[in-house]
């Protein structure tokens, strides 16, 4: 039974209304399709902002350190690639000659499998770090909003850090303006892999923003989004979507964007509508229609929950790779076939304990965000992510976090001794089959 606890909604509405001061503006018109190619401007009234009020969206460093020593830290690492890869850009290539180039180019990066999603707030570089060490092969950054992210020097350091284990990366945008896009795209194609498009975001602020899927709308501003990148960046250029209700036009869609010049392909297997994971099933099939439809690389997103489910979902899409966001929340170690007590039950193959569990990987996530800084309020929804089943069992201790305005270190290393002392450990387990498992040269 997957608890909830209030804390986590508490969490989530705060979150929300949080981003929904960032990002938030009025809601366009409706656009009959088709509509003029002309994109749609995102008024610039609302400003990124950080009140101090606000603890928990401090940088989790000391804020008195010297400011090289954290430019550091979080410095961003020119590719290891770099643009020599991609030899001129992309305006003078034919359709075959790009498909080609993005086949050789994510042959370049061995073919990664095992990505980690783009998560608002929640794949940040300590994150990925973690899942990295864990067996993710690639990672997205959080969806970063383009025109903020042109205009404010505070959102960019504080939004997006990398180094240079942190590869292969793309690092995506939410955005409706091409040359705004633009901008953005330029200020970090030294530092990763792919630019990626965010085409899949389903929640109300994307309404409200008119950006993610809610531009599926809208096919024409899409397409010169994807063209204006592809026609002025050294880098690939990637888009993650979300499918149309009627197969038909998914693939319509696909085409088009393959057309324009991505490079690769994410598809969620939901509808723009069918936002709870839980209540809706992903569309395997709908997803392998979508990799036959085109030629270029193709990732699954969808009913991702343990190693088998990966195992399956590539055999039945024939996809290049997978990619998973909410159970890596819960289990970072995902990738390296640990799998959390409720898939670890109802199988035909047993499972023994793993000798890991939640604590020790939240161990392990703040020790990087020592070595990473990044906002507190990132750190508070990982700490409930990954001990929500401990908390059920120890609410007090919950509710003693609950309390604290402003986090720290010593606070959150003492939590989880405490909560080792109570006797508590849910552990992580692994299939006997996978028990042996090599990870980053270690044996789990």
């Amino acid at each position: 039974m997957n608890f909830k606890p209030l804390a986590v909604s508490l969490l989530s509405h705060h979150r929300f209304h949080r981003l929904n001061r960032y990002f938030s503006v009025a809601t366009p018109p409706p656009m009959a399709f088709p509509v003029a190619k002309t994109p749609t401007q995102i008024p610039t009234d609302s400003t990124y902002s950080d009140p101090a009020e606000e603890p928990d969206n401090l940088i989790c460093s000391d804020q008195n350190q010297d400011e090289t020593r954290q430019e550091q830290e979080c410095s961003l690492y020119a590719p290891a690639m770099g643009p020599s890869c991609l030899d001129s850009p992309a305006r003078c290539l034919t359709v075959v000659s790009r498909v080609e180039r993005a086949w050789a180019y994510w042959t370049k990066l061995d073919r990664p499998k095992y990505l980690v999603a783009p998560m608002v707030d929640n794949s940040e570089l300590p994150f990925r770090m973690l899942c990295r060490k864990y067996g993710a092969q690639a990672a997205y950054t959080p969806m970063l909003h383009s025109r903020i992210f042109t205009e404010t020097e505070k959102y960019r350091k504080e939004e997006f850090s990398t180094c240079k284990e942190d590869r292969p990366l793309f690092v995506q945008f939410c955005a409706n303006d091409p040359d705004t896009l633009l901008d953005a795209a330029r200020r970090v194609e030294p530092y990763c892999d792919y630019v990626d498009i965010n085409l899949g975001c389903p929640q109300r602020i994307a309404r409200r923003g008119y950006y993610g899927a809610f531009l599926m709308d809208n096919l024409p501003l899409v397409k010169s989004l994807v063209e204006k990148l592809a026609l002025n960046l050294q880098v690939p250029v990637s888009c993650k979507i979300r499918i149309f209700p009627n197969l038909e036009d998914t693939l319509k869609y696909a085409r088009m964007l393959e057309e324009a010049g991505c490079s690769l392909l994410a598809v969620h297997g939901r509808t723009r509508d069918e936002k709870d994971g839980k209540k809706f099933r992903a569309d395997w099939k709908a997803i392998k229609a979508v990799k036959n439809a085109v030629k270029i690389p193709v990732l699954a997103n969808g009913n991702i929950r343990h190693l088998e489910d990966i195992r399956d979902c590539l055999e039945e899409t024939g996809v290049e790779g997978v990619m998973s966001a909410e159970t890596l929340l819960e289990n970072p170690a995902l990738f390296a076939g640990f799998r959390t007590t409720e898939w670890a039950t109802g199988s035909e193959v047993a499972s023994v304990d793993g000798k890991l569990d939640q604590a020790d990987l939240l161990v392990e996530y703040l020790k990087l965000c020592e070595k990473y800084p990044v906002p507190w309020r990132m750190i508070r929804s990982h700490v409930h992510k990954l001990l929500g089943d401990w908390f059920s069992v120890q609410p007090h201790i919950r509710e003693d976090l609950n309390k604290q305005s402003r986090l720290t270190f010593e606070f959150l290393y003492d939590m989880i001794d405490r909560l080792r002392d109570t006797g508590t450990r849910i552990p992580l387990y692994l299939k006997d089959t996978e028990a042996g498992l090599l990870v980053n040269g270690q044996t789990y």
